[in-house]
C-alpha cells in the first residue's frame, strides 16, 4: 500500500499517526518514516485497511485493540545509561 492511501485509511478511521502509534503501542517515528520509502509494509496496511472499514460500519475498533496485551517494542540502537555509542554486540 502507499503512504497516501495509508494516510486515508487512518482518516477514515478517525486517527492520527500519533493515536495509532499509541494504540499499538510504537513509536510515530516507525509510521512516518515510511513515508521516505513511499509505502508501508503489508501487515500494517492490512491493519489500518480494516480499522477504517469499521470505522465506517460503525464498529469500535479502539475498545478491540486496546483490550489486546501488546508489548511495547523496545527502541532499537538505545545508549545505555552512562554508555555512549549504544548498545554494541560483541
Amino acid at each position: 500500500m502507499v503512504y497516501d492511501e495509508f494516510k486515508r485509511h487512518l482518516g477514515k478511521a478517525g486517527l492520527s499517526i500519533k493515536e495509532l502509534a499509541e494504540l499499538l503501542r510504537q513509536n510515530p517515528n516507525s509510521y512516518t518514516n515510511y513515508k521516505t520509502k513511499g509505502e508501508v509494509p503489508d501487515h500494517l496496511a492490512v491493519i489500518v485497511a480494516l480499522m477504517g472499514e469499521m470505522a465506517d460500519h460503525g464498529l469500535d475498533f479502539r475498545m478491540v485493540v486496546s483490550g489486546l496485551d501488546i508489548a511495547p517494542n523496545k527502541p532499537r540502537g538505545a545508549a545505555k545509561d552512562a554508555q555512549f555509542g549504544g548498545n554494541r554486540k560483541g
